[in-house]
């Protein structure tokens, strides 16, 4: 059975502002412009296409993986326990923290601040005067105060008699190094024993 379907009414179609109908009907296509269209068709870069075939060769590796070509392995559980020394540590600590959190404060004895400033004595104070005295003199000094000194260099050489004196004293020892003994003559020693005569044998009795 056919739904028949009543045409709108001419109060129910839409309406349409009157200077917009004047401008559609009286709208010339001749008005146009002729425009050329142009078609980009952006090509992807060097480094887009090395990613792309990257991306789908990991595709296709995952795709295709075989899991038979895996090798069979068996998780080994370790469980390190602490040496001697952590475990000393760890009781250490343990105490220590014990003895903080269970501290008694009642038990602590009361405790009077004696705030002391000592003065330094008469000495310290003289030695103290005399050093930023020194010390202020030393920043303060007046230059213009200084008088103007010559200086006289003195050379004191020795004089004739000593330096003759030391020439000899030089060619007696250069004598002595450089003594050739080659140069001696030989000579024969003769022992002499006199023998005492009559006279003094009998001075020397009467002696």
């Amino acid at each position: 059975m056919a739904c028949s379907v009543d045409a709108p009414s001419l109060k129910d179609l839409p309406k349409v502002a009157t200077d917009l109908k004047s401008q559609l009907e009286a709208f010339n296509p001749s008005c146009l412009k002729d425009v050329d269209t142009n078609e980009k068709i952006v090509l992807p870069s060097a480094e887009d296409v090395a990613k792309e075939k990257q991306h789908t060769a990991l595709l296709q590796g995952v795709e295709q993986f075989q899991p038979i070509l895996l090798r069979k392995t068996e998780t080994v559980e370790k469980n390190v326990l602490p040496n001697a020394l952590d475990v000393a540590t760890e009781k250490t600590q343990k105490s220590l923290f014990d003895g903080i959190e269970k501290f008694d404060a009642t038990r602590l004895k009361h405790t009077e601040t004696n705030e002391k400033n000592p003065l330094p004595d008469k000495d310290v104070v003289a030695a103290e005067k005399a050093h930023q005295n020194l010390l202020d003199g030393v920043e303060h000094f007046d230059k213009s105060q200084m008088k103007h000194t010559t200086t006289e260099e003195k050379n004191l050489l020795p004089p004739i008699e000593a330096i003759e004196a030391e020439k000899e004293k030089n060619k007696f020892l250069n004598g002595i190094e450089n003594f050739d003994p080659t140069k001696l003559k030989h000579t024969e020693t003769c022992e002499k024993n006199p023998l005492p005569t009559k006279d003094t044998i009998e001075q020397e009795k009467t002696a």
